[in-house]
């Protein structure tokens, strides 16, 4: 007799900044989304498969990081919001991850699925190595408000406390299936979607204000050869004076990007790389159908 065996897609969904992308890491046990502390770094769906045996039973647990849910000011925005749908679609549990800083806007399409759907939710209460007992004790209150009787486990996702009690969660209300994906592939994105993300979240680690959310990185060429990996980018922004602030002063931003980066690209992938960055202008790119979707994004 075959051993019982259970798979699903579990959705990380919630605001920006409230730590889903930490979570989805340190859950997965690896470095598969880029975090910083400016709202809005994610803007892709990302998967993050989790192998293994729970007593007696294997299973595979598919996680969905998402963007921050947000008000659409750009057809990127937009893009962004549909991989968000498209991740409650099918979803067999949810884990809303706010924090102890946060709370909840009704904001159209999450507020009509949350009192309607019927997928389980548990809603992670992030952040909690920042306040005392008591102003935990009043965000747990607010959250049972806001979501009565849907369990509440109050989380660090950065300390990894109580990680453990979602992952017996899941398992109760994890489908018996057969795995979806591959027991030996640990995400759906391609090495190249990495490498872009690394040097992005250098931009969002070096920049301020305006910048970060204007550029896009797009992997024009990606050689692996026996000792080394050969990465060229092209990082777009909406106006010059934006590539001016991106290049700095004899190309010292640039280079500090370059440098951060490819210390990161390196660990990702074992072994040396060379990267090679242009800064190309595209006005209002994060406005343009055409342009999004020649970047990989989404917008049917």
């Amino acid at each position: 007799m075959t051993p019982e065996h259970k798979a699903g897609f579990i959705s990380i969904i919630g605001k920006p900044n409230v730590g889903k992308s930490t979570l989805m890491n340190a859950l997965v046990g690896e470095r598969l989304s880029i975090v910083s502390s400016k709202a809005q770094t994610t803007r892709h769906r990302i998967l993050g498969m989790l192998n293994g045996e729970h007593k007696g039973t294997e299973y595979q647990i598919v996680y969905s990081d998402t963007p921050g849910v947000l008000l659409p000011k750009y057809e990127l925005h937009k893009s962004m919001m549909q991989f968000v749908k498209s991740s409650l679609e099918d979803a067999d549990v949810v884990l809303y991850v706010t924090d102890v800083f946060d709370e909840f806007e009704d904001l159209d399409f999450l507020t009509n699925w949350k009192d309607f759907t019927e997928t389980p939710i548990l809603v992670l209460l992030n952040k909690i190595d920042l306040v005392t007992m008591e102003k935990l004790e009043e965000k747990v209150a607010y959250w049972q408000g806001i979501f009565p009787g849907k369990p509440i486990i109050p989380i660090s996702a950065l300390e990894s406390v109580h990680l453990d009690q979602i992952f017996s969660h899941l398992m109760e209300h994890l489908p018996v299936h057969p795995p979806f994906f591959d027991k030996e592939e640990l995400t759906d994105k391609p090495e190249k979607f990495f490498a872009s993300e690394i040097v992005r979240e250098k931009i969002f680690l070096n920049y301020k204000k305006e910048i970060p959310y204007s550029c896009e990185v797009v992997v024009t060429s990606f050689k692996e050869e026996p000792t080394i990996l050969r990465i060229a980018t092209e990082i777009y922004v909406e106006r010059v004076s934006q590539r001016a602030i991106i290049i700095g002063h004899k190309g010292e931003n640039i280079k500090k990007v370059g440098i951060q980066a490819r210390e990161d690209l390196e660990k990702f992938f074992g072994k040396k790389v060379f990267l090679e960055q242009f800064v190309k202008v595209e006005p209002d790119w994060r406005a343009k159908t055409d342009k999004l979707r020649s970047f990989g994004y989404s917008l049917d």
